[in-house]
Parts: structure tokens; sequence; C-alpha cells
């Protein structure tokens, strides 16, 4: 049995189905259920090798909708074969068919109800069926009462009885082609009446024909092969509501609706089983179980929307980040049910009206597989394009399906920023399996050499089964197999003549397999129970063993006895009572008792809401208050308000207002328009109410009528009318033509108020004016007429204050436009004297748009101003333009120079007495050097000031500038040169003043020289001071300090002071450096701080003889004292030199020696403040030579030496021996090996014969000894022949544990600078080295490097933080133990001076 799973939770293979938006299904109808009986296919029916004739079909003429909106007419006659018939049946029905989750409907027969589906069975004989529509029913429709019949209405034919099979019949082949004589269906269609006949038939004791004449639509018939003989083949054909499935109890939507086919929440309905053995949240019911006996059922189902392998149902709610949906396709794939092996094809479509290319589609199986990517033998892509129709098809083809190609698949849309997109699911079916069909036959591979040969060949069992009857064999093969191993298969396939075993093991493996029995659960608790919202619910369970501990849980938590939860027993049942169950009990709930524990589902159901009170119709006139009001069955439900089908929109901006209060629904509209005409509607998940709303609009009454205008041109145009209702649109009309909004018409309408305003009247906007409201037929009418008195358009000259400007002898013609209807008569005047056309060199000239004054040769006498009159019918106007006559101006004066800078100087001058009738507009300087006749000009740019300051001059050398003064004319004569100056500068204020030292009567500065010094160089400084908050600054030093540093002296204690400097040469002083902030006369104490150099942090090594010179820099105010310790006594001077200095201390040993290692403690100290540092200084000297060399073995050619360390290490460890051998003979040495560590070794490979001494030095860092050992023996190398007895030696345990043998030392390290931490270890075997920070293992940390070689750890710290000092440990493990060491790493912040 399956696990139950909860509503949120899909099992694997399972699919769940969604209830499509209601915008795609606003009219649900019942489910269609079609059941065919088959004949037994025992007794087929032979064709006796004739090709059967086609199934004639006479259809009426009738036209039909095509894609593309047209309608054409359908052919008179239509041939089609049986299976043919069948597939366009269950295409026409599966197109029409319902959603599974819209609300049932009566068996009531409307116009677009489902086509006739008249279904005609093959007799021996030519059978002619007329159908023959009834008399035509009155104007209105006759509706009968609907009452469900206990056994549903059966149409039923019957056949004359066929003659007895012949001996070796064949199987009865679906599509028939050919009969002996054509069977012809006559269908007559009705007249058409205004309304559709209604229908219902109720519960009668025998079979009913009932013959249903619908409006003309579509006829379908459906043709089967010739029947058997008894049972007779039944058509049933049922209208009922969807059904759940068989062994399923009833409908849960997730959303705790009770009414799945009522549901509005678009979430995922669930069906519950019955039974105790299963519970499967399924999209469909499933397929009965098909044999010879059992009905075969056509599911007439809408396409229902499937999880697939997409969203989680906790998640449906979730918003998912795509793009908005918009409706691109319009007509989008339909789900569909094939058998495996079958042709299937879905099918897309997008108008491409509005779209400027093509749409981007793709197909989707599940979640996120891309089919693009799949193409092949089994699945293609189509895309198509009509241009007449502008329409994009997508098809997506299933060549030879398997079945494990069913599943849910996605269609997606995009265009731009518009998407689209639909789902729908594929049901594949495997093909029906007589029951009397050998296994072992079945599992034989198939001889056609298909890719699925070797799998169970369902078609192939269809197709090559014999004629005759197979008797059922004797023995159970399959009860053979599932009690036998899985090593005797093979066996037991092959003794049966079983050949397909892969097959074989495939079938076995979907067996299920026998549950074991529970050994504390007597029995278990139900795999799902259901209860009402506020009801109660019992969970029994019957124990086994009654005294093993039982607890209850809930979504995995423990359950405690509370009111609500009450836990009773009764003999061995545990009862879990559940008291006013609510939504939050919807939950899984188990039972553990001991080791075992099983599980059920809890759904908690609401109930229906029901509408009480329906909606009322509603008639009003535009902006009035509309409230449509609805009460239902329950208070807080969930209701959807529509109109005409659609949504009503109710967020902040709409103009609809949704309300409830208790039971209460309401629907507001406050200022109701045309538009809102409708039928409202209010969907509930027990029901809906609908009723019309009528808008119309009042009487047009007006108020205030427009009026007849006269508008001088130019000047604005408003007109005004006032009419009632208000808020009525109108629009605005001039000679019949329509008015349009811009810049310079607005429309504008303010409740009852209608205006029309023009900025600028122009001649065109004269004309009869009308105003006509929107919907009505009155209008208002008025006439404008546009006068236009004589106007002169001085603004087209374009010059200011209507100045004409003209240089002396030149030429003037000014050209001024004028207007005026009719064209004004035109007069130029200069003062009182009128100026004529007739003139010689001043003449005026009129022209119908324009007039103009001519002067030939402009004189200095024609400036003035000159006057236009102009005079109409309309009026008169007058205008004046004034006449300037400029020449070049005079020199300016001579030029003064004011101020000498370093390469610089500031110069002035005054402008010139006549400026030429024209404003200066600027000046242009020259300069040059008083010995040069070269003037360069200092600027391009005109001056527009008179004063300047030329720069980049050099120093010591004398100028002189002159000036031109510069007009619209031209540029004026030079002024004269003005006196010779020579620039001098001083120099730049000194730099970097800061305070050196302050003490409590002085304050001593110190600062650099000025980054500039001129020709004329520095002769000293200048120091000032003065007190905070006061001005008055001053000297220090009489005389001028040459030096870069002063003190400055009797200063009041604990004053705070200012101070600057200032630069001094020849020039002046320069701008003073004045210091930022103010200094307090005080000496500071400065705690001591010892900075260590780096390379002291560690051991200091030298070797003897060396001299030692350290030098430690520390800080801290007042000098501070500094004092040394050598291992706690008092440093000899005698032996080492010790000088301190303010900020450091040096330690210095000319000549070291051995005695001079040891730990100096350092300490410096300022009042109450102190800080050491510990210096380690090791002298290190050559070490002795071994001890106690002597000769232990000798054997062969083979010498083994032993010997003990030196006494004297030289202070250092000891890092090697070096051996040395020499034949007695000769007595020359010659060395063995170097860098040897161990104390003892074999020396081989010596001359048999020949006689050797041996002699080791040590070695440390410093180097080998001076002296070394001698062996006091000699070792004789004995010739062959000679028999030498081995000892028998022990075996040396080598094994030891860790052992450090140099430990971690505390360091000091500088942030941002690699540091490294080293010890030694011995151990064998070898350890497993593990570093440590603060007794935290460092384990992958890109800062920290680990290196060991040779029994040398070392941990590397890369570029170290204050965040990484503290203490550090490595530890050694082996087998025989473990060691640890320590050290403390500080981590220090270099300070800036």
């Amino acid at each position: 049995m399956p696990e139950p799973t909860k509503k949120d939770e899909t099992p694997n293979g399972e699919k769940e189905s969604v209830a499509p938006d209601s915008s795609e299904a606003p009219m649900p109808t019942p489910e269609i259920s079609l059941e065919v009986s088959p004949p037994p296919p025992e007794q087929p029916v032979e064709t006796e090798g004739k090709d059967p004739q086609p199934i004639e079909v006479i259809k009426p003429v009738q036209p039909e909708p095509v894609e593309n909106g047209s309608k054409e007419p359908e052919p008179e006659a239509v041939v089609v074969g049986a299976k043919e018939q069948v597939e366009s049946v269950n295409s026409e029905v599966k197109e029409e068919a319902p959603s599974p989750c819209s609300p049932p409907l009566p068996a009531t027969v409307k116009e677009e109800a489902e086509p006739v589906v008249t279904e005609v069975n093959q007799p021996p004989e030519p059978v002619v069926t007329v159908v023959t529509p009834p008399p035509p029913p009155p104007p209105e429709p006759v509706v009968t009462d609907v009452t469900q019949p206990p056994e549903p209405v059966v149409t039923v034919v019957t056949p004359p009885p066929p003659p007895p099979p012949p001996p070796h019949p064949e199987p009865v082949v679906t599509e028939v082609t050919q009969l002996p004589e054509p069977v012809v269906t006559v269908v007559t269609p009705p007249p058409p009446h205004p309304e559709p006949v209604v229908t219902k038939v109720t519960q009668l004791p025998e079979p009913v024909v009932t013959v249903v004449t619908p409006p003309p639509q579509p006829v379908v018939t459906l043709v089967t092969p010739p029947p058997p003989p008894p049972p007779e083949p039944v058509v049933t054909v049922q209208v009922t509501p969807p059904p759940p499935p068989a062994g399923l109890e009833e409908c849960v939507c997730l959303c705790k609706c009770t009414n799945m086919c009522m549901c509005i929440c678009k979430n995922v309905c669930v069906y519950i089983d019955k039974d105790d053995d299963a519970t499967t949240n399924t999209p469909s019911p499933p397929p009965p179980p098909e044999d010879a006996n059992t009905a075969k059922k056509l599911s007439i189902e809408l396409p229902m929307w499937s999880l697939g392998e997409g969203q989680a149902p906790e998640d449906l709610d979730k918003p998912v980040d795509t793009p908005p949906l918009s409706s691109l396709l319009i007509e989008r794939p339909q789900g569909g049910s094939i058998t495996v092996g079958g042709d299937i094809s879905f099918v897309a479509k997008v108008e491409a009206q509005d779209l400027l290319r093509k749409p981007t589609i793709k197909w989707f199986k599940g979640k996120w597989m891309d089919l693009a990517s799949k193409t092949g033998k089994h699945l293609q892509l189509k895309e198509t394009f009509d241009r007449r129709t502008k329409i994009h098809t997508f098809e997506m083809h299933i060549i030879k399906a398997k079945d494990n190609y069913a599943g849910n698949y996605r269609c997606e849309v995009t265009y731009k920023d518009k998407f689209d997109s639909c789902s729908f699911d594929l049901e594949v079916k495997e093909l029906e399996q007589s029951q009397s069909v050998d296994i072992r036959s079945a599992f034989k591979r198939s001889s056609e050499g298909h890719e699925d040969a070797g799998d169970l060949d369902f078609s192939g069992l269809l197709k090559h089964r014999e004629p005759k009857q197979d008797e059922t064999p004797e023995v159970d093969v399959w009860e053979i197999l599932k009690s036998a191993r899985p090593d005797q298969y093979e066996k037991i396939a092959f003794e049966y003549g079983i050949t397909d075993l892969r097959g074989l093991l495939k079938r076995l493996k979907k067996t299920k397999k026998e549950e074991k029995k529970s050994e504390a659960f007597a029995k278990k608790l139900d795999p799902a129970y259901q209860a009402d919202k506020g009801g109660k619910i019992r969970l029994v369970v019957d124990l086994a063993d009654p005294t093993v501990e039982l607890k209850w849980y809930k979504n995995g938590q423990e359950i405690r006895p509370t009111p609500k939860f009450i836990f009773e027993q009764k003999g061995t049942q545990r009862i879990l009572v559940i008291n006013n169950c609510g939504l939050n009990d919807d939950a899984a709930y188990s039972v553990a008792a001991g080791e075992e524990k099983c599980t059920t589902e809890l759904f908690v159901k609401e109930l229906p809401v029901k509408i009480t009170k329906g909606i009322e119709a509603v008639k009003t006139t535009v902006n009035e208050r509309i409230e449509l009001e609805c009460e239902v069955s329950e208070e807080g439900a969930q209701v959807k308000w529509c109109k005409n089908g659609v949504e009503v929109p109710t967020g902040p901006r709409s103009r609809y207002r949704v309300k409830s209060d208790g039971l209460k629904h309401w629907l507001i509209i406050d200022d109701a328009s045309k538009e809102d005409t409708g039928t409202f509607s209010l969907m509930a998940s027990g029901g809906t109410s609908e009723a019309k709303v009528q808008v119309e609009l009042k009487p047009l009454k007006i108020i205030q009528d427009l009026q007849d205008m006269t508008v001088l041109l130019g000047q604005p145009l408003k007109m005004h009318c006032e009419i009632f209702p208000g808020n009525v649109p109108g629009r605005w009309y001039r000679n019949g033509q329509l008015i349009q909004s811009n810049d310079r018409i607005n429309i504008l309408q303010r409740a009852k108020n209608h205006r029309l305003e023009i900025v600028n009247s122009t001649l065109h906007d004269a004309g009869d004016y009308t105003f006509v409201p929107e919907g009505y037929s009155q209008s208002l009418c008025a006439k404008i007429h546009i006068v236009d008195p004589p106007r002169v358009h001085l603004e087209s000259l374009n010059f200011p204050d209507n100045t004409v400007t003209i240089v002396a002898g030149n030429k003037l013609r000014v050209e001024i436009p004028i207007s005026g209807e009719p064209a004004p008569r035109v007069v130029w005047m200069k003062g009182e004297r009128v100026i004529l056309d007739s003139g010689h060199r001043v003449r005026a000239e009129t022209f119908p748009d324009h007039t103009s004054l001519t002067i030939d040769i402009a004189e200095k006498e024609d400036t003035g101003n000159y006057k236009i009159v102009l005079q109409n019918e309309a009026g008169e106007a007058g205008a004046s333009v004034k006449v300037k006559v400029v020449d070049i101006p005079d020199p300016p004066e001579v030029p003064l120079v004011t101020e000498v800078g370093g390469d610089w100087c500031s110069m002035t001058w005054e402008p010139p007495i006549y400026d030429g009738g024209s404003p200066i507009l600027g000046y242009f300087i020259e300069r040059k050097k008083k010995q040069s006749s070269r003037w360069m000009r200092l600027n391009f740019d005109l001056n527009k000031e008179t004063t300047f300051e030329p720069k980049k001059m050099i120093e010591g050398v004398p100028y002189e500038v002159r000036v031109f003064a510069v007009n619209a004319i031209g540029v004026s004569k030079p002024s004269e040169p003005s006196k010779a100056f020579v620039p001098l500068a001083v120099t730049s204020e000194p730099t970097m003043l800061v305070v050196d030292d302050v003490t409590d009567t002085t304050v001593t500065m110190k600062w650099r020289p000025p980054d500039t010094i001129g020709a004329a160089g520095l002769d000293g400084y200048l120091v000032e001071y003065c007190i905070e908050g006061t001005d008055d600054w001053r000297v220090t030093n009489k005389e001028l300090t040459e030096k870069t540093k002063y003190t400055i002296t009797g200063l009041p204690p604990e004053a705070k002071i200012l101070v600057r400097v200032r630069a001094i040469n020849a020039a002046g002083a320069s701008t003073p450096r004045t210091l930022q902030h103010s200094i307090l006369v005080k000496e500071v104490i400065e705690p001591p701080k010892i900075r260590i150099p780096r390379h002291l942090k560690q051991t200091y090594t030298r070797k003897v003889g060396e001299a030692v010179n350290l030098v430690i820099p520390f800080m801290g105010k007042p000098r501070p004292k500094v004092s040394w310790l050598k291992e706690g006594q008092t440093v000899d001077p005698t032996q080492v030199t010790i000088r301190n200095t303010d900020c450091d201390s040096i330690i210095f040993i000319r000549k070291a020696e051995r005695k001079h290692s040891g730990m100096y403690d350092m300490k410096v100290e300022v009042e109450n403040h102190v800080d050491t540092a510990i210096v380690d200084i090791q002298i290190v000297d050559l070490p002795g030579p071994p001890q106690c060399v002597k000769i232990d073995e000798v054997w062969g050619g083979n010498v083994a030496l032993d010997w003990t360390p030196p006494k004297d290490n030289g202070n250092a460890a000891i890092t090697g021996y070096t051996i040395q051998k020499a034949d007695k003979k000769t007595m020359e040495w010659y060395t063995c090996i170097e860098h040897y560590h161990r104390t003892c070794i074999t020396i081989t490979e010596l001359v048999v014969g020949n006689e050797y001494y041996f002699r080791i030095y040590s070695e440390n860092m410093v180097g080998l000894s001076e002296g070394a050992t001698q062996t006091k023996d000699s070792a004789l190398i004995v010739k062959e022949g000679m028999q030498l007895k081995n000892p028998e030696y022990i075996d040396h345990d080598f094994k030891e544990p860790p052992k450090f043998t140099q430990p971690l030392i505390n360091t000091f390290a500088i942030a941002g600078y690699n540091a490294t931490l080293n010890c030694s270890v011995r151990a064998n075997p070898r350890p497993k080295v593990i570093w440590m920070k603060n007794k935290i293992a460092i384990i992958d940390d890109p800062r920290y490097r680990m290196f060991s070689n040779q029994g040398v750890c070392t941990l590397e710290i890369r570029k170290p933080s204050p965040y990484d000092g503290g203490m550090y440990s490595c530890k050694a493990i082996n087998d025989l133990g473990d060691a640890l060491v320590e050290c403390k790493l500080e981590v220090k912040v270099p300070t800036q001076d």
C-alpha cells in the first residue's frame, strides 16, 4: 500500500490537476460519458474475403465556422471509414468537453449543446435509418424538470441476429472500407426556430429511444463492425456531473472548498479514496480494467492543467518570477490520450495582426525539459504562417508514443515584452490484453525487429493471436514466478517456453509485493479521514499488544492531551478524538507503537457557500451611485464579482469598490457611466447570482447657449456653454470640421461647463462653431467674426530697442512688415519732416505686405528717430525706428602700472573720450621689453574691464604696456606706452610647519623652506605668535633667522598660542604659514614604548669573536630612563657597553664571548610609566670532539663504530658528524661520510687485509670541531677463507612516541609581513602534526601554510593582522602517544612618525 501523502506533497509518478482559470471556461458544462460494449472476441465476424464498401454518410449542407472566422459550406456527402469516424467523434467531443472543476448543469439541451451522436451497428443486410425531426416547437422553450433516474437513460438499437459464425473466425477489423451494400444514414435537419427544445427523461421500466433535435449543427455518425451473438451491444449516453475515480469517496479541493465542481480558487483538486489501501492524488479517474465482459468507457473531459514536474501545491499561491501574461495564443494546445505506439499532434496558433516579427515559441515537458533539443524520430516541431489570415501555426507531432511520453507539457510564446503560456497533459495508455492470453506466448520476442522488441508487445498480441479461443493454461506461471527465487527465473522461463526474459522481469517488478503483517497493530489507521469544518473525528487503531506504549503525532509533532485532542482507550483500541475541527487540523497524523508506526491523512472540508439573497436588477442614469447587494450563507466567505463573465477589478485605482459585512456583500459604483451597463454576477462556491444593470443618459438641458462674438485678430477667443447633466463629453466643430486640441486650442470640460479657448485668434478662426454633446442629437451653434486693424511688425527686425545701426559711408535699407485689411496707407516721418518716395539719398517706399526706408550713403547727421504711421478703415497704428550711424573709437588714455609682482603686474587706464557712437566692447593689451621694439599682444579675448594683470614676465627686466579700444565697428589706435617697470616677487610661504618640542615655558617650531624662491632670493624667516582668541601677533625674533627651526621662549605656562612663519626677501614678506591648531604651553608626558627591531624578536646569534652592536629605538617624553639587566643581574659595564640617547639604546660588545650569551631585559621608564623588552643573545663556538669512539665489531669488509656526543656543543645544537678513515700503513685520512646525525655507523667496502684507524669530528652551526677523536684500536680486515661467527643481535626497537626537540618560542610579528612559527619533533612511526590557534585546529585556511620536512614543522602566517594574534600550539600524534608545544604570537601595527 503506498504511503498516504499530504495534499501539499506529490508522490512520484502521479499528477495533480489544477482547475483552469475561470476566464478560460466561463460557462462550465457537465461531463458526458459514452460507454460501448464491444462484442466478445471469441465470436468475430468473417468478411468472406470481400472488400467492404465504405459507409456513406449524408450530412446536411450547413455553413460551419472555420479558424479565420469565415463560414464555408460543407459537402453534401462525405465517405468516411469506421476508424476515422470514431477518431472524429473523440476529437470533436474532446474539444467541447467541460472543465472537471466546473459546476454541474441540469440535463438541458441548448443551442450550444454537444453534437448528437448516432450509433449504427452494421447488419448483415442493408439498413436505412432515417432520423426525422419532431414538429416545430412553440415560440417559447419547453422545459421539463429533470429528476435524477436511478438508472441512466439508454438508447438501444437492436439489429436482426446475424448468421452463425464461420468455422474459422477472424479478428474484428475496426476500420471497414467496403460492405456488400452501403449503409446510408439520412439526417434531415429540423426547421429553424427561435428557442431550443429542452427534453427531460425520467426513469422508465423499459429502454426508451429518445430523439433530441437541436438547432442546425454538425452531426457525428459512429459506425461499429457487425455485432456478435448476444450479449447485444449497448450504447449509453450519460449526462452526469464529473464523478470521482473508481474507489474514491469524493473530491476535495486544496483551498478547503466543499464542492470541487464550483471551485473558484484555481487550486488543485484531490480525490480521497474510500478504501484502506490507497490514497492518491490523481488528475482524472483511472480507467477500469478492460476485458471481454467489461464495457469500454470513453471519458469526455476538458483538458486539465497538471502540475507535472512543476510547482508543488503549496507553491501555487506564491508569485512566479515570469513576465505578465498576455493573450498571444488564440488557439491553445489541448491535452489528449493515446495508446502506446500511436501518433498525436498538438497545435498552437498566434495571431500576427499586431506583431512586427515572428514570435518565439518553446515546448517543454515537465518543468524544465526543452523539447527543441529532443526532435528526431519520435518528436517533430513544425511552424507555418498563413499570409491571408495573418496567423502563425505551431505544431508538435509525437510519433509512435511510448509509455514514458505521458506527463505534463507546456507551450510558451514570447514576443518582446509579451508572454503567454499554456499547459496540457498527455496520457499514454497500454493496449488491451485479454485475460485468456497465455503468459508464455505474451513474453515471446517479436519477430518484426521493432525498436521495442523485448518488452511486452501488446500490439503484437492483438494482431497475431489465433482466432480460436486458447484454453486456460493448466499451470499458473505467475504464481510459480512469485514464489520462486530470482536465480530460478531463467530456468522456469525455459521450462514453460518463455523467451522474453527481459520483459518478464519488467512485468514482475510491477507486481505489488505482499505487505508484511504488523506485529504491533491488529488494525492500523485508515489511509485518510475526512471531517467537516467544526465537526468531530475519531482516529481508531487496534493494538496487538495492549501494553505497548503509544504516542500520537501531528505533522511530526507529538500531541498532548487537551480539550481539543482527547485520548480514549477501549479494550485494545486506542482512540484519538479531535473536537471542533478547523482548517489548521488538516494535516498528516501518525501513531507510534514501539518501533512500528502508521500514518493517515485528515482532510477538513468547508461547506459550500450558498447565496441566500440574490442580486437585484438596477436601472439608473449616468453619474448616479449603484449598489449591488447579495447575501450568502457564511460570514467571511470568499466571493468573486464579475461583469459580463469577466472578473471586476477592485484595485485602489478602480471605479469599483467591494464591501462586505457579515453575510452581506456589496459592489459599489460611485459615479455610474454608460459603460457600466451589463450583467453583473457574484460567484460563490455554492452558486451564482446574476442581475442586469442598465445605465441611461439623462435628458439634455441647455443652461447657457453659445454666443456670437467679434474678436480682434491675435486676441484670445473664449467660447462657453453650460448643459445638464454634467460630465457629458462633447465635440466642437468649425464649419463642419472637427476641432482637435493642440498648443493653440484648448478644449476644457468641468462638470456642466464646456469651454473652447483659442490663445491667438487668426483669420482662419472665423466661421460657424458647433458643440455637439456625446450621445445626444441636439447641438449648440454660434458665429465668430475676426477683425484685423493695421499693425507694424517691428519684432521681425530682431534689433534691440528697434535701433538700426549703420557704419558711416554704407548704404542702409530697412524693411518693416505691415498688416491690415484693407491695406493701410503708410507715412514715414523724421521729426516733423515727411519722407517722400521721390527723395534722392533718403527715400521711403510702400508695398502690399511691407514698407522700407533707404539711405544710400549714411552720414552722422542721419542718426535719429524715424516714425511710421499706418491708417485704414479698421483703425490707425504707429511705430518708430531709431537709426544710429557709428564709427571706430578714439585711443584710450595712457595706462598706469599700480603693482608689480615676480612675473606679473597690475595696470589700469581710462576709457576713450569718444566711443564712435557704439559702446566699447573691450580692450586689447600689448607689452614689450624696454630695449625692444616688438609689441606682443597679451589677450586674444576682449578684456571688458579697465584693469589687467600681465603675467609670465621675467624678473629684473624692464617692460612697457599699451592699450587698444574696441567697439562694434573696429579697433582704435594704440594708447601711449606706460612708464617702464621691473617685476620682482616675494617667495612662497614656508612649508610643513610643525611643533618639534613643548616645555612649560618654550615651544620649538620647525619648518621647511618655501617651494618657490624668486630672483630676489631668501633673506630669512620671521616667527610670530599670538595668544589664542586675540589678533595681537608678536614678533619673537627681532632679527631674521636663516635656520628652519626656532624656539619661542618666555611663554606663560599653560597658555594656548598660535604660531606663524613668514619668508623675507627684497620684494617683501611672503604669505604667512600658520599652524592649524593652537599649542598648549605645557610639557606633555608620553608613555614609553620600546620598538624592538624585527630581527631581535627571535634569538640573536653571533659567533665567538664577532662584534655585537644592537640599536633598540624607543619613544617617550620627557627623556626616558633606560636600564639593562642580564639574567636578573646588572650588566657588567666592563663586559658590555651600553649607551642611551633620547630615542634609542645601543648595546655593544666589541669581541663576543660565550659568557655574553643570555637573556637581556631592557626597561624604559617615564615617571610612573614603564615598558620592558627582552633580547635573547646567543654566542656560539665550534663544538668539542666526540667522546669514547670505539670499534664495536669487525666482520667481512665492514666495521661498526660507536661514540658519544661531545661534552662541549659550542653553545649550539650538534647538527652532525664527519667520519674519516686511515690505513695503518700510510696514515692518510679519507672522509667516509659527512653530516651524519647518529652516534653509531657501519663503515663498509673496506679493503681486505688492511688495518684501519677511524676518527670523528663533531659539527654544529659554526662548523666542525677543531679536533677529532680517534679510535684507540685498529680494525683488521681479515682475508677470505676465515670464518667469522656472527653474534646474535636483538633487533632494536626504533619506535618512540613524539618528542619535541625544539619547542615553539614566543614571537612578535609586524602586521602586513609574513610570519613563521618553527619547531622540530622526533617520533617513529612518523607522527601526524596538527596546528591549532587558541585550542582550535587550523583546517583549510588559505591564510596559513603548513610544512613538515625531516621532523621540522613550520607554520607560515600570510600577512597577519592583529586579529591573528593569540596562542598557537603544535600537536604531534602517533600510535605511541602525543606531544604538544605552545607559544604566544603578538601582531603589532607599525606606527608612522
